[in-house]
């Protein structure tokens, strides 16, 4: 599902922008905005509970197909839905979200509250999108920015960042801003939404599924960024719902100089007898080392790569990044089926809770 957000190098800009006090923002709307590094007009519409975000993307090659996607939130239930306007009967996908959905409301907001340190100049007001607004001019360290704000709740109407010794380029430029509720057809779904089934659990509901234990005790290993101190990490791997230990039947590969932008181009083979070798970047294969199924790493790097074989049934490759919740933290690779990888898996740093403990003499 689309989420409109303002670009990264905005986070250059400065807070104080920003030292206007707004009103609370609208809770109905209707605001058209373009999205100009992509060409796309988006429509986003919203009414209480109900949003919904329309894309238009023109096609970026020519003679190519131009997109157009909808995405309706369940601002309640923080759940949604997607398809494609442009096709006659369009699948439907079901999701659910946290946090930022597209509101251009809250990410004006973020800016004033989240942004600081750049030197701020009044550049005097000018109409735009039918409004009075309120010019600002501000220095980064990386180029000059212009951001023309709606003077009531701050809305950001324009934003133009000029990178040093680069041309300007415009960020955010809205078109129009009703205020009205949308229509009550906006917010209708096509019947194919309604034989989607429902969506997907959150990561905490999946964890909590997997681990039968709080999802608060784990977090993701494959979600950055890296801690900045180092531990040993304890690995196992262990199946889905009982956390029981897998302690044989699979072969464990390990790269610790992995560098994302040049990545090593691993390569696993298997032999006749379900036996796998490894090969690429720095992989090298780290089976002998398990102890009772549990592998050692000593002064984990902040990114590391494991690869799993489990012969027949398949194997997996995550790229990790390092947690640190004591001078030994827990790794687990959660398993739902060992003798079908591809039945779902997790890679989970253990935070606290009784399987934050290591097996006795490691």
């Amino acid at each position: 599902m689309y989420r409109r957000q303002f670009p990264p190098l905005l986070a250059l800009l400065a807070a104080p922008l920003l030292n206007a006090q707004y009103a609370a923002p609208p809770t109905a709307y209707t605001i058209t905005q373009i999205d100009s590094t992509a060409g796309a007009t988006i429509r986003i519409y919203r009414d209480g509970s109900k949003a919904l975000l329309d894309r238009e993307t023109p096609s970026q090659t020519p003679g190519g197909t131009a997109t157009h996607i909808r995405s309706f939130y369940n601002l309640e239930k923080h759940e949604g839905n997607a398809w494609d306007a442009a096709a006659a009967n369009p699948p439907c996908s079901s999701s659910r979200f946290s946090g930022d959905w597209g509101d251009p409301f809250a990410a004006s907001a973020a800016l004033h509250t989240e942004l600081a340190g750049a030197h701020l100049v009044d550049a005097g007001t000018a109409a735009i999108a039918g409004m009075t607004a309120k010019i600002v001019d501000a220095d980064t360290p990386q180029g000059k920015a212009r951001v023309w704000l709606e003077p009531k709740y701050g809305l950001i109407l324009r934003l133009e960042f000029t990178p040093t010794g680069a041309p300007t380029q415009t960020m955010v430029e809205v078109k129009s801003v009703s205020l009205a509720a949308p229509p009550a057809s906006i917010f209708v779904l096509p019947a194919s939404c309604k034989s989607a089934g429902p969506p997907p659990p959150t990561d905490a509901e999946r964890i909590a599924a997997e681990t039968g234990a709080s999802a608060a005790d784990f977090t993701l290993a494959t979600h950055g960024p890296a801690s900045a101190n180092s531990c040993t990490v304890i690995f196992r791997v262990v199946r889905a719902g009982s956390l029981t230990p897998i302690t044989s039947g699979f072969q464990l590969a390990l790269d610790r100089t992995v560098d994302p932008d040049h990545p090593g181009g691993y390569t696993i083979g298997l032999g006749e007898v379900g036996h796998s070798t490894f090969s690429g970047g720095a992989l090298h294969e780290v089976t002998g080392q398990l102890q009772n199924g549990v592998l050692r790493i000593d002064d984990a790097p902040p990114l590391f790569d494991i690869e799993t074989a489990f012969g027949r049934a398949g194997s997996s490759s995550a790229l990790l990044y390092r947690q640190c919740f004591g001078p030994q933290t827990v790794l687990l690779y959660v398993l739902k089926n060992p003798a079908r990888i591809s039945d779902g898996d997790d890679w989970l740093w253990v935070k606290s809770g009784k399987y934050a403990a290591a097996p006795a003499g490691r």
